[in-house]
């Protein structure tokens, strides 16, 4: 642990860091280095960080606790997931990691129930990794190869974050809930203010928010471009690890109390209203006072946020002794085993049920287009983190965000409804949770000798990665492609059944990408032998899906040109050996098949440069083009990619090897 220089006060974010800093200084946006406690994967993305994992030549994991999750591809229209599911579990046996089987509960709540600990560090491969920060963790995620890596014992390598401090004052009103005060945050900041920055929560109203509050603030913060969002280890926090049986996990956590923040906000929850995200962004926030008279066909209650013992039992509270309007077809999620068990011993299921909701396995489901499918065109009102166009799985989809009180209020109005005009509602009870339930679901490593005789089953849809060639110096190639701003790493690697079905597959992922913006792009970019990918503001933004990468990759594509990158898949492309350069704010309009001439770009990236000039068809002028990377991002590229990288020396072994 490096020590704090000069004795100056620490945010909670930096104590954190400074624990697990390997290399580097805690200054906002230059290179560190930190050594992940804990690892989480879950099986959309956990295939591609699985076999590059095993692209390492490492026999086990580096890190002290690893845990896949199965709760993406699970749907099984075909063998695809079955295929990978093995491939996952005789994996897990092999490297020294846990394993949670399909229907055992979505990554992010079982985690949060079986695995977190105030004060340690978790990388994840899945973007809502944040999480985990609702109990004073640092918890972010990265692409597969990051993971994977890290998982080998070299560390997570990311520009440092600055720090938001967010003070909470006064309290909740009636049926205005955290997944409010999450919206209000993104109303402020869109879904690009975040970036580069961590939210870190303090403030006398933080006493009333529980841990399962907390945790869908910190899950949905990923959508304003966060690194993540920290929350004190407190009382709650105790209460939390005492109700799953781990109270000895528990540490207290807060900044010191001269701590200085890069940015400080205040919100007044007592000021705060039902808020609600309309199509077709998380950013997009209204109150729902506010919002025209609108229908609804469908609701869907719980996903990897807001499917918590407290939510659903709001819900069920405010359905009893009622039923679901009947033009609207109404689903509810529990995020975890743990939490189904516990809503059908306390009577909550009973109560969703009679009031005529489809009760649903705890999975990701319809939040991942995987199930539910929504109308097209008609409203459909979810308690979900996204809304991009198309993730639901209909590709002229009208998805709106909300609490589930507003969920709730409107499953009986049959449109969307302000909550806080009905009388307070008063939930269940909850029985304790049954704790024993995830050691018998959850794999324990196995012994060495055990490991080292088992052999990794890989069917027919798991193809290994395309590996990169190095930065050229001479890049000639065409526009592919020019898209817009808050393009999301779902139209590249697009969610639902049939697309994630072949996710383990980069060369049938490949036909997928760009389809909602143009049907011929895989062909063109086939025919063309690559070329550019010119595009608007947070290109990427979304999941951490690194195949949104690893597609252009195959498919040949160097380099991306973008005015400004979401901070997972900008590292992903990086990681893939893909250069995101960034174009003037006023940059001219390009046209598909324009011919791109860039000269010196390899040398460029190790000399320093902060520009490259590219010679564009049809203009009269030269292009400039900015190269905003740091000295370690240059390093990765220039040797092409991450894994060349590390093949290469390009970074230390760092951990010692983790006991069996």
């Amino acid at each position: 642990m490096k020590a704090n220089p000069r004795n100056m006060a620490d945010t909670l974010t930096y104590k954190i860091l400074r624990r697990h800093l390997i290399a580097g200084e805690l200054t906002p946006g230059t290179d560190i280095t930190v050594r992940p406690d804990q690892i989480l994967i879950e099986d959309a993305t956990g295939t591609m960080a699985a076999m590059q994992f095993e692209e390492l030549g490492i026999d086990t994991v580096q890190v002290p606790l690893a845990v896949m999750y199965v709760d993406h591809n699970v749907l099984q229209i075909d063998d695809k997931n079955m295929q990978d599911h093995r491939y996952l579990r005789t994996f897990c046996d092999k490297f020294g990691l846990r394993y949670s089987p399909a229907g055992h509960g979505i990554s992010h709540y079982i985690h949060l129930e079986r695995f977190t600990k105030p004060g340690e560090l978790v990388l994840g491969a899945d973007s809502h990794t944040s999480t985990a920060g609702a109990v004073g963790m640092f918890a972010t995620g990265a692409g597969g190869l990051e993971v994977a890596v890290a998982m080998g014992g070299y560390g997570f390598d990311f520009p440092c974050p600055r720090v938001i401090g967010v003070e909470l004052v006064g309290r909740l009103r009636n049926a205005v809930e955290p997944k409010d005060i999450v919206l209000e945050i993104l109303r402020r900041y869109g879904v690009r203010g975040g970036r580069g920055a961590v939210f870190e929560f303090y403030g006398p109203a933080l006493a009333q928010l529980s841990t399962s509050g907390r945790a869908t603030i910190a899950n949905m913060i990923i959508e304003t471009g966060a690194t993540t969002a920290v929350f004190p280890s407190d009382e709650q926090t105790r209460q939390w690890l005492t109700q799953q049986g781990r109270e000895e996990d528990f540490e207290p956590l807060t900044a010191d109390d001269d701590a200085t923040y890069d940015e400080t906000i205040e919100i007044d929850l007592s000021e705060l209203v039902p808020l609600v995200a309309v199509p077709h962004s998380p950013g997009n926030v209204l109150p729902v006072a506010e919002l025209p008279d609108t229908p609804i066909s469908q609701i869907c209650v719980g996903s990897s946020v807001n499917s918590s013992y407290d939510d659903l039992a709001t819900v069920a509270a405010a359905l009893r002794g009622h039923t679901v309007h009947p033009r609207v077809a109404m689903t509810v999620t529990p995020g975890s085993r743990q939490i189904l068990r516990t809503i059908v011993e306390s009577g909550v299921y009973q109560d969703l049920m009679q009031a005529g909701a489809r009760m649903l396995e705890p999975v990701c489901g319809p939040c991942v287009g995987i199930g539910q499918a929504p109308l097209q065109g008609a409203a459909s009102l979810r308690t979900f983190n996204r809304n991009f166009p198309g993730r639901s799985g209909t590709a002229e989809d009208q998805v709106y965000l909300c609490s589930p009180s507003t969920a709730a209020a409107s499953a009986l109005t049959g449109r969307i409804t302000d909550p806080s005009d009905r009388p307070a509602i008063e939930i269940r009870p909850a029985q304790a949770p049954d704790t024993g339930m995830h050691d018998l679901m959850i794999t324990d490593r196995l012994p060495d000798d055990v490991r080292a005789g088992i052999v990794v089953e890989r069917g027919p849809n798991l193809v290994s990665p395309p590996l990169p060639e190095p930065v050229s110096d001479n890049l000639q190639a065409r526009v592919l492609i020019n898209v817009g701003d808050d393009i999301s790493t779902g139209d590249m690697a697009p969610d639902g059944a049939i697309a994630m079905s072949v996710w383990s597959n980069i060369a049938l992922c490949a036909k997928f990408m760009f389809t909602r913006h143009d049907p011929n792009f895989h062909d063109r970019a086939r025919e063309w032998g690559g070329g550019v990918i010119v595009a608007g503001d947070n290109y990427g933004q979304g999941s951490s899906r690194e195949h949104a990468a690893l597609i252009p990759v195959y498919l040949g594509v160097r380099v991306i040109a973008a005015k400004s990158y979401a901070r997972i898949h900008r590292r992903n492309l990086i990681a893939a050996g893909i250069a995101p350069l960034v174009l003037p704010t006023d940059a001219p309009a390009f046209d598909v098949g324009q011919h791109w001439s860039i000269i010196g770009l390899r040398q460029a990236l190790l000399d320093g440069n902060e520009t490259i000039t590219v010679e564009v068809s049809d203009h009269v002028e030269p292009i400039t083009l900015t190269i905003d990377l740091t000295a370690g991002e240059r390093t990765v590229l220039a040797a092409g990619g991450l894994l060349a990288h590390i093949r290469e020396g390009g970074r230390a072994h760092l951990l010692e090897p983790v006991p069996a």
